[in-house]
C-alpha cells in the first residue's frame, strides 16, 4: 500500500524539471521546492522528470542534486529519486563494499521485494556494475552468511496464495528437528527459507507454532549472541511480517545514542511507496508514539522535512 501523497493535479514533467532547474540556480538552493516536487511524485513520475530533465539540460538530475545538496538530506533525496530497482541495486552494491558492508541490507532487499522486483534489481545491478549481484554477494560473504545470502538474492519465489498443507507439515517437522539439533545453517533450513513462497512459508511457520507450541523465531533465540541466527530470524520476519522488521530497524535507528541516519533514510526511502502505513501503525503500537513525532524529535532541517513528507506526515 502506498502512502506517498501525490497532488491531485500533477504538473507536467517538463514543468517539474524546469522548477527543479530554477531551484538549483541563483543564490543558494531552494531546498523546499525540491522537497515539494520530488517527495510528492510516484516512481513513474520521477522517472519521467529525470528523462525530461536530461533532455532539456543535458545532465542527469541525480548529478545536479549531488552537486547542490549535502549530507543526510542529499542522501534521502537522491535515494528516493532513483528508480526502485536502481535504488536497490545501489544499496546492495554499497552493502558489499568494505566500509559500508551489510549482510542485513542484502537480506532485507532479497526478502521484502516481490520476485519480479528482485529480478529487476538483479538486472539493474548487472547494467550498473557489469557484474551479477550473486557474484558480488558470493565474493564478499563467507561461511554460513554466504550459504544463506546467495540463494536469497538469487530467489524467484512463486508469488501466489496457493499452499500445500502436507508440505507445510513435513517442512515444519524438518525445521523443528534441525533447530532442536542446533543445525541452524543446515541445507534443508536454508532451502526452505530461500525457496518457498511467502504464503507457503507462512503456512509452515503457523503449523510449527501450533504443533510445537513455540514460534520459530523464539526457538531461534537459543543462542542470542549468534550473529548468523540474528540474520536468519530477521530473514524470516522480513518474509512473513515485514512491517515488524522495519519497525524494529526504525526504532533502533532513532533510539540509538546518536541517530543511525543511514538506516532511517534507507527504510523511509524504500518503503514510502510500499507499506509505510502498516509500518507507522506498528511503530505507534510498539512505542506509544507516532513515527512522525519520533522522526521530528530526532532530526532537523531539510532532512527532517524530506523524511516527514515521505512518510506522509504533512505538518505535525
Amino acid at each position: 500500500m502506498a502512502t506517498l501523497k501525490v497532488p491531485a493535479h500533477v504538473p507536467a514533467p517538463s514543468e517539474d524539471a524546469e522548477q527543479l532547474r530554477k531551484a538549483f540556480e541563483g543564490w543558494g538552493t531552494n531546498e523546499q521546492l525540491i522537497i515539494d516536487i520530488l517527495a510528492h511524485r510516484n516512481a513513474a513520475q520521477r522517472n519521467l522528470i529525470r528523462k525530461t530533465y536530461r533532455e532539456a539540460y543535458g545532465e542527469d538530475l541525480l548529478k545536479s542534486l549531488d552537486e547542490e545538496l549535502s549530507s543526510d538530506f542529499e542522501r534521502a533525496v537522491v535515494l528516493f529519486t532513483l528508480d526502485p530497482a536502481e535504488r536497490d541495486a545501489f544499496l546492495a552494491h554499497e552493502a558489499t563494499k568494505r566500509f559500508t558492508s551489510s549482510h542485513w541490507v542484502l537480506m532485507e532487499i532479497a526478502c521484502t521485494r516481490s520476485s519480479h522486483e528482485l529480478f529487476n534489481v538483479r538486472k539493474a545491478y548487472h547494467d550498473l556494475y557489469k557484474k551479477s549481484l550473486e557474484e558480488d554477494v558470493a565474493h564478499h560473504t563467507k561461511g554460513d552468511y554466504r550459504k544463506l545470502l546467495v540463494p536469497l538474492v538469487s530467489a524467484f519465489r512463486y508469488q501466489g496464495e496457493e499452499v500445500n498443507m502436507t508440505l507445510a507439515r513435513s517442512e515444519a517437522k524438518i525445521l523443528r528437528e534441525k533447530i532442536s539439533d542446533k543445525q541452524y545453517s543446515d541445507e534443508e533450513v536454508i532451502r526452505i527459507v530461500t525457496t518457498r513462497s511467502k504464503a507457503q512459508l507462512n503456512a509452515t511457520l503457523n503449523h510449527y507454532n501450533t504443533a510445537f507450541g513455540n514460534a520459530i523465531n523464539k526457538d531461534l533465540k537459543a543462542d542470542p549472541e549468534d550473529e548468523f541466527l540474528k540474520l536468519l530470524r530477521a530473514a524470516i520476519k522480513c518474509l512473513t511480517v515485514p512491517e515488524k522488521y522495519f519497525e524494529k530497524v526504525l526504532r533502533q535507528a532513532i533510539n540509538k545514542l546518536g541517530t543511525d541516519e543511514w538506516a532511517l533514510t534507507r527504510v523511509v526511502a524504500t518503503r514510502a511507496e510500499v507499506d509505510m502505513v502498516r509500518i507507522k501503525e506498528e511503530y505507534q503500537r510498539r512505542n506509544s508514539v507516532t513515527l512522525e513525532k519520533a522522526i521530528a524529535g530526532d532530526t532537523s532541517g531539510d532532512y527532517e522535512k524530506m523524511l516527514l513528507a515521505l512518510i506522509g506526515a504533512g505538518d505535525i
